[in-house]
């Protein structure tokens, strides 16, 4: 029988293959993602040059109000005629103001009844007065009063040197 050369192969040069391989992966995944880069810049329109983008300018405000120089046809504005002796349609009433949106401040939304209750006590004891509002498995603790947005921000102001941290929400 004849001795045939035997080839061992240990784990650092496994590890070493290993790494070469992924280096290769890790390069041609960069070359490909310049490649594309580049070749969406090559297939985009060319930008345009300087003396186009002037010509895209609309024309000169001078040459705009020419058309309105002289007692042209565009000058003459035709009024209907009115009979004096037909009845005057009255007034109609001008809508009320819309009423500015009611503010509260909410405090707090937890849904820890304990914790709930903390933040009330606290903001009662602060000279705050509250209300607790169950909404979808949520405690809310919020202002009892409400205001408009600017009284709302200055009781945010009051509230935040109490060590509170309120936002406002629009009162329901």
């Amino acid at each position: 029988m004849t001795q045939r050369d035997q080839i061992s192969i240990g784990s650092q040069s496994i590890l070493w293959v290993a790494g070469v391989g992924v280096g290769l992966v890790t390069l041609a995944f960069v070359l490909g993602v310049q490649v594309g880069k580049q070749g969406a810049a090559l297939r985009r329109p060319a930008q345009k040059g300087v003396e186009e983008e002037l010509k895209d300018l609309p024309e000169p405000l001078v040459d705009q109000l020419k058309i309105f120089e002289g007692d042209g046809p565009d000058k003459l504005v035709a009024t209907p005629r009115v009979d004096a002796s037909a009845p005057r349609p009255e007034p109609k009433p001008e809508a009320a103001p819309a009423r500015e949106s009611a503010w509260t401040l909410q405090l707090v939304s937890t849904s820890d009844a304990a914790e709930a209750k903390r933040v009330a006590d606290k903001a009662k004891a602060a000279g705050f007065a509250t209300t607790t509002l169950k909404d979808k498995g949520q405690l809310k603790v919020r202002l009892a009063k409400s205001a408009d947005r600017a009284a709302i921000d200055k009781t945010a102001e009051r509230l935040k040197k109490a060590g509170f941290k309120p936002f406002a929400v629009k009162a329901e």
